[in-house]
Parts: structure tokens; sequence; C-alpha cells
């Protein structure tokens, strides 16, 4: 699809001249980007909206990647980062500490969930061995789950695509759980579906195949994000398990953690994302205290964990971290992002009408539809739906023929419905 001569004399300045070929995307068709990349190229953003480089003002209908949940160069974020880079850019993470990396409690940070991920399950690996019981290494995924991009977020992953090139470098030891999508039994589900909390039995199941004294850890999503937001089950996550909440975390279920929304108390809960409002990258992991303990034993000067990164509690991160914490607690932003749950979900139900779409989801400020891919096609329709509405008014988060959203919870009722109102049209405008 080439861009229309138009555009192209509507560039904005900081776009003219540049090689799109120098640039590797992630997660991306790259030849396809790079035959028209300047409606996906962001040149700025304020409060709620993109604008890309061919001056179109786009809603954010993701938050960014599920992390922008203040909208964009909100005042105190941009003040915090101003203040601190002035202060302190950067010290050494090891055996050393900054002024804000000391104001939260039992966390190992981390720049990425990515990173997070693997730390938990090394930490949950070292934890057992610290306790003497070294036969605890088997880890417990679901299909379907998004857990990152290292070595072990893949293997306890559950999403084919990321697994299958990677299969002979992947970690010993890993199986999973069912996911717990059925359409034929939860098409059309509003929260909660109340089919699937069966489907838990199965770890039962497994502790009886390969002995409970083998496995170190059990890891979920409280809600599958990345593979297109699957809502657990009624009673489903009543079970001892890692907390994924790279994308739950920090009230996109309405709650701080989805662990108090479903009423869990798990044993480590991993972080990242919305913490720094994706300002800059932070990750983590929260440890129960007696895990933390556990590691704190021998003499002072050896040390408990071989394990960091070269911005673990990175200053910048962690400051903005803080700022990110106390503009939701002054702004009330979780309490209205729970607000807008039925906002969004009679909004996004209102689209079952339209032929193309067979399954609508919705859990906190959060929503998906599944569109009827074309015939010998997939993902066709769901890419050209996010193709036009970076020609129109919306930026939107597709995978496969999924599309997502998680508006920022600064947003305004009007604008969730607009949101929805903008794309039942593009759904429209570009049926084959």
């Amino acid at each position: 699809m080439n861009q229309p001569v138009a555009e192209f004399a509507n560039l904005h300045p900081d776009v003219r001249g540049l090689n799109p070929e120098s640039y590797w995307l992630p997660f991306t068709p790259n030849r396809h980007f790079k035959a028209s990349p300047h409606a996906r190229t962001m040149v700025s953003a304020s409060g709620p909206y993109y604008t890309n480089a061919i001056g179109h003002q786009l809603f954010d209908c993701l938050s960014g990647m599920w992390c922008s949940p203040l909208g964009h160069a909100h005042p105190k974020i941009v003040e915090a980062v101003t203040k601190q880079v002035s202060t302190l850019d950067y010290s050494p993470a090891f055996q050393c500490a900054a002024p804000p990396t000391l104001k939260m409690d039992h966390v190992f940070f981390t720049s990425s969930g990515s990173e997070a991920v693997d730390t938990a399950l090394k930490i949950a690996h070292a934890f057992h061995r610290c306790k003497g019981e070294a036969t605890r290494f088997r880890m417990i995924g679901r299909e379907r789950g998004y857990h990152g991009v290292g070595f072990g977020g893949i293997s306890v992953g559950g999403i084919p695509a990321n697994r299958k090139a990677f299969a002979s470098l992947m970690l010993n030891g890993v199986d999973h759980l069912p996911h717990t999508h059925k359409l034929s039994e939860m098409a059309f589900s509003k929260g909660q579906p109340i089919w699937g909390a069966h489907l838990a039995e199965d770890l039962e199941r497994m502790v009886l195949l390969h002995d409970a004294s083998s496995i170190a850890a059990v890891i979920v999503e409280p809600v599958q994000g990345s593979t297109g937001l699957l809502v657990p089950p009624v009673g489903y996550l009543q079970i001892l398990l890692i907390f994924d909440e790279v994308i739950t975390g920090f009230g996109r279920l309405g709650t701080s953690f989805a662990a108090q929304r479903f009423d869990v108390m798990p044993d480590m809960i991993t972080f990242a994302k919305a913490i720094t409002n994706g300002v800059i990258p932070l990750g983590g992991v929260i440890v129960r205290k007696d895990i933390y303990d556990a590691f704190m034993h021998g003499p002072e000067f050896v040390i408990e964990l071989f394990h960091g990164y070269t911005y673990s509690g990175h200053p910048m991160a962690t400051a903005v971290g803080l700022a990110t914490l106390e503009v939701m607690k002054q702004e009330g932003l979780i309490q209205a992002s729970a607000a807008l749950e039925p906002v969004l979900a009679d909004a996004v139900h209102s689209l079952r009408d339209l032929p193309e779409v067979i399954d609508i989801r919705n859990i906190g400020f959060a929503a998906a539809i599944d569109l009827k891919p074309i015939e010998g096609k997939p993902g066709l329709r769901a890419t050209s739906v996010f193709e036009a509405g970076l020609r129109s008014n919306l930026l939107l988060r597709f995978t496969g023929d999924t599309i997502a959203m998680a508006p920022p919870f600064i947003s305004a009722e009007k604008q969730v419905r607009a949101m929805i109102d903008s794309l039942r049209q593009l759904i429209v405008q570009t049926r084959p």
C-alpha cells in the first residue's frame, strides 16, 4: 500500500529525509511497515492522543502498549524526569542504591516485564534451593500465555509463534495448563465468564503426573492480555501462583493489582509498563517477605542471589515510578478506571450486531473483539482496520484478527464512546 502523494506533502519536518530502512521494528512485519511508514510514525503525544507524521490526531486506544494510563506528557511526570536527571541521572546498580529505590518494599527491580518474569522464575528456583528443596525445578505456565521474550518467559509462555523458532533453546521441565477461552461457551461475555473454572483442576493432574516435590512455580497472567484479553472464569484463580501483572498492574482492572480484584494472595507479582506511565523502562518482582528472608542468611558479605541488571533500580526510572504512583493516588485514577469499566463494556458490546464481529470480551477498563477472518487471509481484516484507523482518528492494537482496547484512565466517557463509534465505522469501511 503506497502513501498518497497528498500525505507526503504534509509530512512532519522531524521525519522528512529519514530512512525507514535503518530501523528493525520488533513484532512487526518490517517490509510492510517500510512500504508505507509515515502514518505509523508518531511525532508527538499529549493527554489521550498521539499525532502521527501525516498530521492525524489519534485517540490512544491501548494506552500506548498498556503502559500509559495517565495519558501523555503529564506535567508531574515531566517534572519528576527533569528533577531526577539534574540530580542523579544514574548510579551503579551493584553494591549501591539510589534514594527512590529505597522507598519500595521487597522489590527486585528490572527494566522490563520480560526481565521481571525471568527474575521471578530464578527467584522461585533459588528460593527452593535455599530451603533445601533442590528437587523443585519444574515451572508450570499456561497455553496462550505471554510472559515476555526471555528464554524463561517464552518457555512458560504458551503462544506458539513466539516459541516455535526457539524450541531447542527453551527451559526443560516446563508444562502448561490449558487456556480458559472457549468461544462456544463464553462468547460475548461481560466480565468474568461462569464457564471454565474446572480447567484449574488440570493443575492437580500435573501435580500427580510430575510429583509435587518437583514443581517450583506456577505462573499465569490474571487476564491474558497479549493473546487477546482472555478473561479468567469465576473461581479459576484461587490457587497459589506467580501473578504476571505486567498488563493488569496499577489500575487496569479497577484495583491496584488484579490480585486484589480476584481476592488472591500470590507468592510473587511481576510488574512493568504502567509503573512509569511508559516514560522510562522499569519492571520488577514483588516478593513475600518470607521469600526475601529465606535468602538473607550466611555471612553478610556474601551475595545472596547471583542475578541482576545494569539498570536494576535505575534512579530515573524509580523516581518516575514513584511520581506515577503519586499521580494515580492524588488524581483518583484507579477509581476513574473502575468508573469507566461499565462505560466501555456497554459501548464495546454494541458492536455485537456487526457480521464481522464473532466475539467481544471485557473486564476492568479493557476489552477485545474478535473479527471473522477473511478466508485464506488470517489477520488481514484486523490489519486493514488498524491501518484505516491511522488515516482516521484511532491508534488501535491488534493481534491476528483480535483488536484490543485499554484507553488511558484520564479518558472522558464521551471519548470512550467515540472510540467505539469510530471503530464501528472502520470495520464497515474496510469490508472486502
